[in-house]
């Protein structure tokens, strides 16, 4: 009797932590990294377009610390740089769990178009400009970059479904609305 009960009771113990482990595997399948986690195509698009987008502003950010001649805006370059490159890491590994393309079909055809994005030649200009000169013009290339990072992010939190995505578009928006400012600012003692 006694070994019927310690066997019945060994038996329920493995159940309950089998039914553990299950709840437990399966407790990761709502995670934003998730395979299978909620997303529409306005949030694939916004990984898509942001990624690009940041890039650039990351790239107009590094030229700071060799150009700029106000240590206000070096701090705020490096800022921005310390901001989106992590971003970028995060849309990246969200395409990659949802089995969508860095890149959408067919390319970033027209990307000069995309809101905010710098054309070669006003990169090239920013890259030989020195001193007050790439101060001046770093801050109102980032302003009309960071405005149209906002107008993505917006379309985001208005479109997209994944929870993720649009806590990062409500990031994004709000971060570089406080930079624009700052930048409007800075632009206006320069």
């Amino acid at each position: 009797m006694f070994a019927q009960l310690t066997r019945r009771a060994l038996l329920a113990g493995a159940g309950v932590a089998a039914a553990a482990l299950l709840a437990a595997c399966g407790a990761g399948d709502d995670s934003p990294t998730a395979p299978d986690a909620k997303f529409n195509d306005a949030d694939v698009t916004f990984a898509q377009n942001m990624i690009p987008h940041h890039e650039q502003a990351v790239e107009m950010a590094k030229l700071a610390p060799t150009r700029a001649s106000n240590p206000e805006v070096k701090r705020l370059a490096s800022q921005i740089e310390e901001a989106q490159d992590p971003e970028i890491k995060t849309l990246r590994g969200w395409l990659k769990d949802w089995g969508k393309p860095e890149t959408p079909e067919g390319g970033h055809t027209g990307m000069n178009g995309m809101d905010g994005m710098m054309s070669e030649e006003e990169m090239k200009r920013l890259e030989a400009a020195r001193g007050a000169e790439f101060d001046r013009m770093f801050a109102r290339m980032m302003i009309a970059h960071h405005q149209g990072a906002i107008k993505m992010a917006e379309t985001e939190i208005a479109d997209g479904v994944n929870p993720d995505a649009k806590k990062l578009a409500r990031t994004i928006k709000r971060t570089q609305a406080e930079e624009v400012k700052t930048l409007k600012g800075l632009l206006a003692r320069l």
